[in-house]
């Protein structure tokens, strides 16, 4: 906020004497930068505190140093603002096309189908809900008229005369902005769609709460990701045995209030207006909370509105470095460092970490646990502040989709932080199954949970309606005179309080009845099995009086069925006839390691066969990859090896998982080269036309001799295999890495109809399945028309030291054990002029095939 002064120079002068008063002896040049370190302090302080001085020293008003700091204050921050305009104003006249580009599409607010290609427009279901748009408002009506105003009735006194007067939901119906369908990552007897929704409409509800106060909504906007879930599929018609959807995050919501509730659209209660609405839609239809509409009567309601889940990530918060310094000290000349805390947020779950005072380099290590429902879609929401006594300063934010823990069983990296200039975050995640093996029970010696306990609560029946009725049962009996005598009072507002040691959660209210239901799902973490019980208190509102109670050991579980007890429990301390019908389900929780890398060792045929090459081919030096010393590679592992092969074998049909597994084994066998002997090979290295690096080549550029996994073919083609056109430039004011797949030319045909062809991109060293990118499909045609464009997310600096590899594949497999590539190319990143872009043709050719003349 302010330069450097003089107390920020001391900080550096302690730093450096600190730094050099570790060693024993200092010498000459260390002490001669001591001492100007120390000169330069001392300058900087009577800069500073003479005119302080001086003015004391005249008899002046404090007023004129006063007036001197706010002149210097001002001309600093002045002079800051017209640096960041002359620098916004050079970018982006460097950048005024793709400027434009950006703010046309936040000013008309595209849908998401325009920027995510997997994404789709649905304009012939936006036209069914218009045409369906008023039977949705009858529907509507009628709901809050017989449903939602007897409940608020019933929530208060003061609400008894509680009336919807007006209930009309306008001509403007919701539209559906995006929709994109899982088919892969899902089961196979279920359909998951994720729909972006957005409704701006001309809501109008009026309510009246007493007879001189009149409330409503006039105007609501709503914007958010509505998932929806089509299971089971069934043989038989409707073919889908229920709906559920659910939002995976807290939408949006702008409410314009009118009537005595005009007040909350003052800026003081709007914010708080619009959350407490947005909970109570949370409490509905926010993860773990869902919509669920059976469509056959086979289907169990209480699966579909609470399934288990789909496992537990444990988080654990380490650090963070190279945080930005917000606070600032004597009217922002002295710049400070931050107090850093993290709030993680999973679903309506929120945790904050503790506050690390003045450091830019925190360590939490602090470990959380998330139960994941849904997996991909759920998303761990990490956000770092500066802890002031006013307002916390924003130091950045990184979202991660548990889908890719999942996938990774085991994360342990850097994150950048979003939304900031710099700043990392260091995190460790690990993914925890849910497994009914009692064997695998073993308590945490660091006190983390070992088991995860859902309840399911349904109902209660024969509830008493008050602490007093319980009392006079037990002592008089059921039938006594004195009860039948006393006066008749109102069913009783109940709800259920669990707890599991200081774990406590409570379901909603329900109101005015004996046999209450609550349909409700909450999970708890358990850390000791056979010590820890479940405590079940109903619980009356008003008073908090207890209605009965039950407790259920959680050892009891370990001997039951799947770990399941669903069943109706009498309830102590209550009436004679009062039970509560809950389903309790027991996993143990078991941590899944991340997948090995497989290691191939091809069979010694091969081997002799490429040592054979190689002493034919005297100009040709390839590196081995294994030598007989090598203990992973020994030939005592033939056994294994030769499981090895199929499994790669088998993996090559599996779509886009190919490109993946293609490159952790590549990885693999590219570190086996550098450390091995060049004494046998049975792989070889291609090169292209384009930017090549012989020291960093990319793992994807290696395969078998003799291309042997290429159809026959693709083995035989005489010629070039095509070109593929690219532009690669960087955006200076976006700080991204653009690359634009425009066309492919004079591919290889892989059948009479031509190439149903795709382009894969990696961003080396860059190689995880959540860093690939790849362009859409073009069918039966050797010469596609792309057109799709991709951004990386990297500094200028460091894009200069990347490379780009690119592969053009074939989408429809010649044969099972068949690869699709088509051919491949590699872009010295280094070697380009990235701010000023380039637009070229670049030759297409495959590993392990010699080009031919």
């Amino acid at each position: 906020m302010a330069s450097t002064s003089a107390p920020a120079e001391g900080a550096g002068l302690a730093e450096s004497l600190s730094m050099h008063g570790s060693t024993e002896k200092l010498s000459s040049s260390a002490v001669n930068r001591i001492l100007m370190e120390f000169l330069i302090y001392f300058g900087r302080a009577v800069f500073f505190f003479y005119p302080v001085y001086l003015t004391g020293y005249m008899g002046l008003s404090i007023s004129w140093v006063l007036l001197c700091l706010m002149t210097i204050t001002w001309w600093k921050k002045n002079r800051q603002w017209k640096d960041t305009r002359i620098g916004t104003a050079i970018e982006f006249v460097d950048n005024e096309t793709h400027v434009i580009n950006k703010e046309l599409k936040s000013t008309l607010q595209m849908a998401s189908w325009v920027h995510f290609p997997d994404v789709e427009k649905v304009h012939w279901l936006n036209k069914v809900l218009e045409q369906a748009w008023p039977f949705f408002g009858m529907y509507m009506e009628k709901l809050l008229k017989e449903n939602i105003q007897p409940a608020v009735r019933l929530s208060s006194p003061a609400l008894k005369m509680f009336t919807f007067t007006k209930v009309h939901f306008g001509h403007i119906p919701l539209k559906i902005t995006g929709i994109k369908a899982y088919t892969h990552e899902v089961d196979q007897k279920e359909v998951v769609l994720d729909m972006n929704i957005c409704y701006d409409g001309d809501v109008d509800i009026d309510a009246e709460v007493q007879a001189p106060i009149v409330a409503g909504v006039k105007g609501l906007k709503l914007k958010g990701m509505l998932r929806v879930i089509l299971e089971p599929l069934i043989g038989q018609v409707p073919l889908v045995g229920g709906v559920t959807f659910f939002f995976i995050r807290p939408p949006t919501l702008e409410i314009n209030w009118t009537g005595m509730t005009n007040l909350l659209d003052s800026p003081a209660f709007s914010s708080l207006s619009e959350e407490t609405i947005i909970d109570i839609i949370s409490s509905l239809m926010v993860l773990p909370n869902r919509m669920c509409f059976p469509l056959i009567d086979q289907v169990k309601v209480d699966q579909m509105r609470f399934p288990l889940p789909r496992g537990v990530v444990r988080v654990h918060l380490l650090e963070a470095r190279d945080l930005l310094a917000k606070d600032t000290y004597m009217m922002g000349l002295v710049k400070g460092k931050s107090d850093p805390y993290a709030k993680l947020r999973v679903g309506n779950r929120n945790i904050k970490s503790k506050t690390v005072k003045e450091n830019l380099h925190p360590k939490w290590n602090e470990v959380y646990e998330f139960v994941v429902h849904e997996a991909p879609g759920q998303e761990l929401e990490l956000e770092l502040y500066d802890e002031d006594t006013d307002k916390d300063d924003f130091l950045g934010r990184y979202n991660l989709d548990f889908g890719e823990v999942k996938r990774e069983k085991e994360m342990d990296q850097w994150f950048p932080l979003e939304g900031v200039q710099n700043g990392e975050v260091h995190l460790k995640l690990q993914w925890f199954s849910l497994m009914t093996d009692p064997s695998l029970l073993s308590q945490s010696a660091d006190g983390l949970a070992c088991a995860m306990l859902a309840v399911y609560l349904d109902n209660a029946s024969n509830l008493p309606k008050d602490h007093k009725e319980i009392t006079e049962h037990h002592k008089h009996g059921k039938h006594s005179k004195e009860a039948r005598l006393t006066r008749k009072t109102a069913n009783p507002n109940s709800f259920v309080e669990f707890s599991i040691g200081e774990d406590v959660q409570k379901s909603k209210v329900a109101y005015a009845s004996k046999d209450p239901v609550w349909e409700e799902g909450f999970t708890f973490f358990v850390h000791n099995v056979k010590t820890q019980e479940l405590k079940v208190q109903v619980k009356e509102q008003e008073k908090k009086t207890s209605l009965g109670s039950l407790n259920l050991p959680l050892g009891r579980l370990l001997n039951t069925s799947n770990m399941t007890l669903d069943q109706r429990f009498q309830l102590e301390r209550s009436g004679a006839n009062s039970q509560i019908k809950l389903k309790a389900t027991l996993r143990i929780l078991a941590l899944e390691k991340p997948p090995p890398k497989i290691i191939l060792n091809p069979p010694q045929a091969k081997q002799q066969k490429s040592q054979t090459n190689q002493g034919s081919n005297g100009s040709v030096s390839n590196p081995s990859v294994a030598t007989s010393s090598s203990p992973a590679l020994s030939s005592n592992n033939t056994p294994a090896n030769q499981a090895s092969s199929p499994t790669w074998a088998a993996d090559s049909q599996n779509g886009s998982n190919n490109d993946y597994l293609a490159h952790r084994r590549g990885s693999f066998l590219a570190s086996e080269t550098r450390q091995s002997s060049p004494s046998t090979s049975h792989m070889r290295r291609y090169d292209s036309h384009s930017l090549l690096s012989d020291n960093s080549i990319a793992s994807s550029r290696f395969d078998l001799s003799e291309g042997a996994s290429y159809p026959e073919a693709i083995r035989k083609h005489q010629g070039s295999f095509g070109e593929i056109h690219l532009t690669v430039r960087y955006a200076n004011l976006r700080n991204k890495l653009i690359i634009l797949v425009n066309a492919c030319r004079n591919l290889f045909p892989c059948s009479d109809n031509g190439t149903d062809a795709y382009v894969r991109l990696y961003l080396l060293p860059d190689q995880t399945w959540r860093h690939r990118k790849r362009t859409q499909v073009k069918r039966r045609t050797i010469n596609p028309v792309f057109n799709d464009k991709f951004e990386f997310d990297v500094s200028f600096e460091e894009a200069q030291t990347r490379k780009l590899d690119v592969a053009v594949k074939n989408n429809k497999m010649f044969l099972t054990r068949e690869r699709k590539d088509i051919g491949m190319v590699m872009i010295d990143l280094s070697a380009m002029d990235l701010a000023k872009g380039s637009t070229e043709w670049y030759e297409l050719t495959l590993p392990g095939l010699k080009k031919s003349s």
